[in-house]
């Protein structure tokens, strides 16, 4: 893919999302409730590992540790799989960690609806409300980040003490009057074209800039895998919402601290039509770029991510 090219901005997302590191355990070991010990007593708590959203559609959650909850949301055909070893860090250090799977991703009921961003920010919320989850770090990547900020703004701030954006692809993608400077709506729809056409393909295609360099060749295919387990139709339709979705308003009237980790070499989301855009919108944001890194900077840059996350939560 050439970064140089107003066509980055609708190649959003990242190559994402659902073969686990623990993909090979037993159906009955992924549904065992997690015996936790409670901060306040001595008592178990059983988390089970499923919620249900307004429509009925179940949401797989993985709910580790105890502590300051940390909501974790994915990328582009992501699953809750990706956190892995962001959450053996965080809850090493006292964190309780929750992540879910998108519907239609990973071990989430797949229905045939319900991708549009306002449905996917409700389903964020429903995470939040049954999990009784207060004072969170909500920490999001690339399209997770377009269903936190609208959660943000359907539901309110009360249970989020502060946002992590990293490699957003807020505030808003396709080329309209008022926003001339992103990807017209022949370049989208070309994208989506071409996806549509031959998945495979586009993910080879798309793949080099997508890692660092280094990345090695297992984490590649890992991925890779990841995003051909999602459904194609479902794909599509979150990169839709993706490519589609105005969160300027939202963005203009938050009011919450706000981190945002951007790398300068994002041929997904290009820093200028994305992360810069985003960090003026949000009052007392402040915007970090990671010199020479990927929109996949959750897993090539995952210390440094891992550190500027710890570092904002204590300040």
């Amino acid at each position: 893919m050439n970064r140089r090219t107003v066509l980055e901005a609708a190649a959003i997302g990242g190559l994402g999302a659902a073969f686990s590191a623990s993909a090979a355990a037993t159906e009955s070991a992924s549904s065992a409730a997690t015996a936790q010990t409670s901060a306040n007593t001595n008592t178990q708590t059983t988390r089970t590992p499923f919620v249900r959203a307004k429509d009925g559609t179940n949401l797989y959650v993985q709910d580790w540790g105890t502590g300051r909850p940390i909501v974790l949301l994915a990328a582009w055909t992501f699953n809750s799989a990706v956190w892995g070893e962001h959450i053996a860090a965080l809850t090493a250090a006292n964190n309780r960690c929750v992540a879910f799977d998108r519907r239609g991703h990973g071990r989430s009921d797949a229905p045939s609806g319900g991708y549009d961003v306002d449905m996917l920010a409700d389903d964020v919320a429903v995470v939040f409300e049954q999990r009784d989850l207060k004072d969170a770090i909500l920490v999001a990547h690339s399209m997770g980040t377009i269903e936190a900020v609208r959660y943000l703004a359907r539901h309110g701030i009360a249970r989020v003490k502060k946002l992590v954006l990293i490699a957003p692809t807020t505030p808003f993608l396709r080329k309209t009057e008022d926003n001339p400077d992103a990807a017209p709506i022949e370049f989208i729809e070309a994208q989506y074209g071409q996806i549509a056409k031959d998945y495979a393909k586009w993910i080879a295609d798309n793949e080099a800039p997508f890692f660092a360099p280094d990345t090695a060749a297992d984490t590649r295919n890992w991925i890779k895998a990841m995003m051909l387990s999602v459904p194609l139709p479902i794909a599509l339709e979150c990169r839709r919402t993706i490519s589609m979705a105005d969160t300027r308003k939202d963005l203009a009237e938050l009011n919450l601290p706000t981190l945002i980790l951007h790398g300068d070499k994002d041929a997904s989301a290009p820093l200028p039509l994305t992360g810069a855009k985003t960090a003026k919108l949000i009052r007392g944001s402040r915007l970090v770029v990671y010199e020479g890194a990927p929109h996949a900077l959750v897993l090539t840059h995952r210390e440094r991510v891992l550190n500027d996350i710890s570092a904002f939560m204590a300040t």
